[in-house]
């Protein structure tokens, strides 16, 4: 299975997180990495399992490598495709608009047809609103991590959702 990751970074943490991402996948799941500022968004359809990666900017803006890409994704049939998303956010500066543009782009996927894996607790985080979370607002749509207020728990969280997103392809794996 060909897993290709995703990402759009500014300031290098989302990068690290897809690096740290990607080390967690070996043997017979193993990850190709993208940064889409250096290639076209629609090289994701080459891929069978996509992961993508999106920080929030300010006052809930998407990252200005996805912000250049977004019109793409309304391009790209997503019907056949499986995604894992995760986030970079500030929980205590953005508290209104914590993980806005993860929720965003889960939006933008699921309108294309994918099919979304890999949904995360939102217990352990406090923040006032997200677009991230799913209708029972139990879940984040992803991975969500903050390198400014819980750089501590990012490993575990990593290790954690990797482990559960394998498990999640594993299980439709056998499914079909």
């Amino acid at each position: 299975m060909k897993i290709g990751l995703f990402y759009g970074s500014t300031t290098c943490y989302t990068e690290i997180a897809a690096e740290k991402i990607q080390q967690h996948f070996t043997g017979d799941l193993t990850i190709e990495l993208f940064n889409i500022k250096e290639i076209p968004l629609a090289e994701c359809l080459n891929f069978d399992l996509l992961i993508f990666g999106i920080s929030t900017w300010d006052y809930g803006e998407i990252q200005e490598d996805w912000e250049s890409h977004w019109p793409e994704i309304a391009n790209l049939d997503l019907s056949d495709k499986v995604i894992a998303l995760f986030g970079m956010g500030d929980q205590i500066g953005y508290t209104e608009w914590f993980q806005d543009a993860l929720g965003m782009l889960h939006q933008q996927v699921i309108a294309q047809g994918a099919y979304c894996i890999g949904y995360w607790p939102n217990n352990g985080y406090e923040f006032a609103a997200s677009k991230a979370l799913t209708t029972d607002t139990t879940e984040f749509v992803g991975l969500a991590l903050d390198e400014d207020n819980q750089y501590e728990l990012t490993d575990e969280r990593i290790a954690t959702w990797c482990q559960q997103v394998k498990n999640e392809i594993h299980t439709l794996l056998s499914s079909d």
